[in-house]
């Protein structure tokens, strides 16, 4: 399988898959679980092992609705890995039919607040769903890519993701977003596919097709790389389990350092301190939508990267 070059094509493709997924998990044959396996259908009885709400403990699976454990095709269980606290903040990236958005939403409580993102309508739709089923209050879904985060910097405690980073275009932009909306000393705890070092290119596109990640998944180094480059620290990469004889799922923590200026923004942005911190957290939940976000803040505070609603 070739890697689309063109973003916009990759997420076509991702979107067609999960779109897919989410029509799958609330009809008849919801069973099957749908999942971004090579041929875009169903997640095999081989992979079921290795992807999907297996990877979950009973009493998780039972504390939220049944398609939200249905439309889960991820590789790992970034809330048991993430060590959430009462009272924090938590953003999903990529949150699909919201399982991990809803168990973090318990988790961190109702002085705490759980975001979920995602850019495909229908898992979107779901996940509201979901979460109406659930009873669960503190929630927020935003919609957009994880490649641009709809949220101001310096506004989450932790990160997770779950089989998702490995579908983006441009990982080293997800990294650096999640490094740009982490507070100091915030936590980056996710799981992924990550690629063996020296695949041959036949290697390579086998292990793409079969675990679903259709933009290639990083190596160990790479991965160790682009979260450095992004600012983070304290990085570990551990492996779970083999998703593929070329690729391991594993858990990927970091850390935002805790002497980062809170309301710095880069030269290269053309910002300032002003525009950095021109909306709160408290006015950011006030919107329903990211779009409605647009009027927390003027045109050029948006503009300049301080509110992230645009």
């Amino acid at each position: 399988m070739s890697i689309p070059t063109d973003r916009n094509e990759l997420r076509d493709i991702v979107r067609e898959k999960y779109a897919a997924a989410a029509i799958v998990a609330t009809g008849d044959g919801a069973s099957a679980t749908a999942c971004c396996s090579g041929e875009g259908a169903i997640v095999t009885e081989e992979q079921r092992a290795y992807f999907g709400s297996s990877l979950y403990g009973s009493d998780e699976r039972e504390a939220v609705p049944e398609s939200a454990v249905l439309a889960s095709l991820g590789c790992g269980n970034p809330i048991a890995i993430a060590e959430l606290h009462e009272g924090e903040t938590v953003l999903d990236l990529g949150s699909g039919g919201g399982i991990d958005v809803l168990l973090s939403a318990r988790r961190v409580g109702l002085t705490g607040l759980a975001y979920g993102l995602d850019m495909t309508d229908e898992m979107l739709d779901l996940a509201r769903r979901n979460q109406a089923q659930a009873g669960v209050t503190n929630v927020q879904w935003l919609r957009g890519h994880i490649e641009e985060i709809p949220l101001p910097r310096d506004s989450v405690d932790v990160i997770i993701s779950n089989c998702v980073i490995n579908l983006s275009g441009d990982k080293p932009q997800v990294l650096r977003e999640a490094a740009r909306v982490l507070k100091p000393g915030g936590r980056f705890a996710v799981s992924d596919v990550v690629a063996d070092d020296d695949m041959d290119d036949a290697t390579r596109a086998d292990m793409q097709a079969y675990t679903g990640c259709i933009a290639g998944a990083l190596t160990r180094g790479e991965f160790t790389d682009a979260l450095e480059a992004a600012g983070l620290t304290d990085i570990s990469i551990t492996e779970t389990h083999r998703v593929h004889p070329a690729a391991i799922s594993a858990i990927v923590r970091a850390t935002k350092p805790a002497d980062t200026a809170a309301t710095a923004i880069t030269a290269s942005e053309g910002g300032s301190v002003e525009a950095a911190s021109c909306c709160s957290t408290a006015e950011h939940e006030a919107c329903c939508e990211p779009n409605d976000k647009a009027t927390c803040c003027s045109d050029e505070a948006t503009a300049a990267g301080g509110c992230g609603c645009r």
